[in-house]
């Protein structure tokens, strides 16, 4: 097998575990027995151990691979420990464990996505090929093998089973023992004078110093609270139309319905050079938020009946917001940021998006869903009012678009960013 080919395997591998149940999550937390008051805000709550464990796993893993070890052995004994701690999630019957063993799970799988690319990044450089060239068309498999994880827990009915568990810990034992099959990504020296900040990857702080980076770390942080709204409720508020829609296709397979989130995700990322070019980081970032506002208020009006087609363009808009906002301002970042800063910035960027933002939207979004959840009979098995959820979210969305044109003040320059993209 040649290495683009194992390269791509390894992507498809990678984001493949993660599609097995992160969706679907959700929904399966729901269906847990018991009288358990404000679940919402245990859904939420799990969700966000992805953003606690992305505030320093990532760092202290990346230092291991740095310094110690080959990161391709560190890649494939994170997912073995992940895939203990997913095995271990199947045999949980109380929602409340659930969360401890999601979070340990995290804890290992969050460095993942970052020690991917370094491997990958690592053996086209030891091939010698251009890695900016052939780089993202083996990333795009990643995509694709969350979608088809997506796809086959749902057409094997696992999406409120903890099989899904039992099949990402399959899929996380299989891309362990495969990452360690990669060529040697042997770790750096250790350079001289190098700080504790200059390890930890605190000197990008410095960023914080100009007004406009600032600000657009704020609004990062903002957009990635948004982004795990959908993560944690998309899948229970199609599951609670069962009882009016039963035997449509929104209710019986979900997961395949979201996929569609994921599958516009992969087209608008060639979309991004021309927009940034276009249109300037300002502008992309204010089509991402109108695009959130869109995607939650789309969710509002739809249903798995005549509003199914709100249903479809919610999760096609869902492309637009999420890379619009996620790989426009990873390419930003990379151009405002200086040359002895620029992989610590890209590190700050993902502890505000995916770490603060993840956490803060996991928090929020289980508040609001257990504000409009009305109990029954003394009961904590409660009816959501979900239009006005998605509604709440829509306006979020919103206000964050009002604001930021009027607060981000940034001059475009497309044939800087055009340089940048190519």
């Amino acid at each position: 097998m040649n290495i683009n080919a194992r390269l791509t395997v390894m992507n498809f591998l990678e984001f493949f575990v993660w599609g097995s149940w992160l969706i679907s999550l959700g929904g399966y937390m729901f269906t847990f027995p018991g009288d358990l008051c404000e679940r919402g805000g245990l859904v939420g709550a799990t969700y966000g151990t992805m953003g606690i464990a992305s505030l320093f796993m990532p760092t202290l893993i990346g230092i291991i691979a740095d310094r110690f070890m080959n990161a391709e052995k560190v890649l494939g004994i994170c997912h073995l420990l992940g895939a203990a701690a997913l095995y271990w999630a199947s045999t949980i019957k109380d929602v409340n464990l659930l969360y401890t063993a999601i979070l340990l799970n995290s804890c290992f799988f969050m460095p993942t996505i970052a020690l991917n690319n370094t491997v990958s990044y690592s053996i086209l450089t030891q091939y010698n090929l251009d890695v900016q060239k052939i780089f993202p068309p083996i990333r795009v498999w990643g995509t694709v093998g969350f979608i088809v994880a997506m796809w086959a827990v749902d057409l094997l009915g696992w999406t409120k089973s903890p099989n899904q568990f039992l099949f990402a810990a399959a899929a996380g034992v299989v891309m362990g023992v495969y990452s360690l099959s990669m060529p040697a990504c042997k770790p750096a020296k250790a350079t001289k004078g190098s700080s504790i900040a200059e390890m930890f990857g605190l000197d990008a702080f410095v960023l914080f110093k100009q007004p406009k980076m600032l600000i657009f770390f704020l609004f990062a942080m903002l957009l990635g609270a948004a982004l795990q709204i959908t993560n944690a409720f998309g899948q229970p508020f199609l599951n609670d139309f069962a009882a009016n829609y039963k035997g449509t296709f929104a209710v019986d397979h979900p997961s395949l319905l979201i996929s569609l989130s994921q599958i516009s995700e992969t087209l608008f990322i060639l979309t991004i050079p021309f927009f940034l070019k276009r249109f300037g980081i300002k502008r992309v970032m204010l089509l991402s938020m109108l695009a959130w506002f869109f995607r939650f208020a789309l969710f509002g009006i739809g249903n798995p009946g005549h509003g199914l087609v709100f249903l479809v363009l919610s999760m096609i808009v869902y492309g637009m917001a999420f890379d619009f906002f996620n790989i426009s301002g990873s390419l930003f970042v990379e151009k405002e940021a200086a040359k002895n800063v620029r992989a610590s910035a890209q590190g700050l960027f993902m502890l505000m998006t995916n770490g603060l933002g993840a956490i803060m939207g996991g928090w929020a979004a289980g508040k609001v869903v257990d504000h409009f959840t009305t109990n029954i009979a003394g009961s904590c098995s409660g009816v959501k009012d979900w239009p006005s959820i998605w509604f709440s979210f829509a306006a979020y969305a919103l206000v964050l678009a009002i604001l930021f044109p009027l607060i981000f003040r940034y001059k475009h320059d497309g044939k800087v960013i055009e340089s940048n993209i190519h």
